[in-house]
């Protein structure tokens, strides 16, 4: 990592900054945001520009429009910028590309921070097209690399614009690849890694990463079913992966192999579609009915994981463990948060999109060694130890 240059480590000073941040955050139904933790992430890297009399021109993604849709506008965001950055002003920018807002950008006074409105409206963003990128790396005169949440993306405002002009890494992706480096390069032992969520397809090479690293790998969520395939087991009508069924055999072998314990659910909480509404049954998973559907983890289970939590020196954690769409199957994830947070001589590191929004609204936070911002980004740098947007500020 040594040969990117990150903000806190030269002066940058009464210049135009392009900073690419993760404002992707959640919304309700009447537009208000639901969750502004990871803006609120991206506050030291902002604070520490402004304090140097740098312009600020911040760059972002909310959702996948697909062209430009008012129901994915930063204007929400940009209302609470407004809040948090006070006494600076905070303008949206409706097209950097339109000749009037090319001028607003072009006359930015130290005191207005400048939003662009949400980078993906233009198809060019995600085809990682060249002249876009220029376009981009051209209203400033210094990228900066705060969006760690995005960084395993090959994206236009990610890994082109830092082609064109100096480029830096912000005090969050600092933060987030040496905290991640450190807990994984270097785990004390025991190491517990929970995998949840519903598929298994993008995450065998991580899978495959974690045999190598952990004692123990806890299994839940729909991704358990494609194990339960892999060994026999009947699901009934749960979501499974049955293309991936070869692999998940593989991985089983793998990990006996390196002696690392994959702890698949004994019992499961499963709904038959005839009582859709008592919120399912307590089943031991080779009782499972042809009918019915795995939603959450049992509670023989949630102690056999919350043992092996208990234990750990290090855990590592990503993905729902039930179906927490609906609250009557949110509690073996739940469960896997309180017991991390109970275990204070663990080092603990969770995150992923679905993950975060489960457990945002819960105590204990502070027990939580580090909460990553990226869920992908997150995988992809435990798996491989770098990401394409960390590539390309790289000189």
């Amino acid at each position: 990592m040594s040969n990117i240059t990150y903000i806190d480590e030269l002066e940058i000073k009464d210049k135009q900054v392009i900073l690419r941040v993760d404002f992707n955050v959640t919304l309700n139904p009447d537009f208000s945001i639901a969750d502004d933790v990871r803006i609120r992430q991206s506050l030291p890297t902002i604070n520490y520009l402004l304090k140097n009399n740098n312009r600020l021109i911040i760059i972002s993604h909310l959702g996948r429009p697909k062209g430009v849709d008012t129901k994915f506008s930063l204007k929400p965001v940009v209302e609470e910028l407004k809040e948090l950055l006070k006494p600076f002003d905070v303008m949206l920018i409706n097209n950097f590309l339109n000749p009037v807002d090319k001028l607003s950008i072009k006359n930015q006074k130290p005191d207005t921070v400048l939003v662009l409105e949400n980078i993906r409206y233009f198809q060019e963003e995600k085809n990682n097209d060249n002249n876009f990128a220029h376009d981009l790396a051209g209203l400033g005169e210094i990228f900066v690399n705060d969006a760690f949440g995005v960084s395993h993306r090959n994206d236009a405002s990610i890994v082109g614009v830092p082609k064109f002009i100096p480029a830096y890494g912000g005090l969050l992706l600092k933060k987030e690849t040496e905290t991640i480096d450190r807990i994984v390069k270097n785990p004390e032992k025991p190491v517990v890694s929970i995998l949840g969520g519903a598929k298994i397809s993008t995450k065998i090479n991580l899978v495959e990463r974690l045999i190598d690293i952990s004692d123990y790998l806890l299994i839940g969520g729909a991704m358990a079913n494609t194990f339960f395939c892999a060994k026999g087991l009947n699901i009934g009508k749960s979501y499974c992966e049955y293309n991936e069924v070869e692999n998940a055999k593989k991985l089983l072998f793998l990990a006996s192999k390196k002696h690392a314990a994959i702890i698949l659910p004994t019992d499961v909480v499963a709904r038959h579609p005839q009582q859709s509404e008592s919120g399912g049954k307590v089943k031991n998973i080779k009782d499972i009915e042809t009918e019915e559907e795995i939603l959450d983890i049992g509670p023989e289970t949630q102690a056999e994981f919350g043992s092996a939590i208990a234990k750990a020196k290090t855990i590592i954690w990503n993905g729902p463990i039930g179906y927490i769409e609906e609250s009557a199957f949110t509690r073996g994830t739940d469960f896997v948060y309180y017991s991390i947070a109970q275990n204070s001589s663990a080092v603990s590191l969770v995150g992923g999109g679905d993950t975060l929004a489960a457990i945002s609204k819960k105590e204990y936070l502070d027990k939580i060694t580090h909460i990553s911002t990226g869920g992908g980004a997150m995988l992809e740098f435990i798996e491989k130890g770098t990401l394409p947007g960390i590539e390309a500020l790289k000189k």
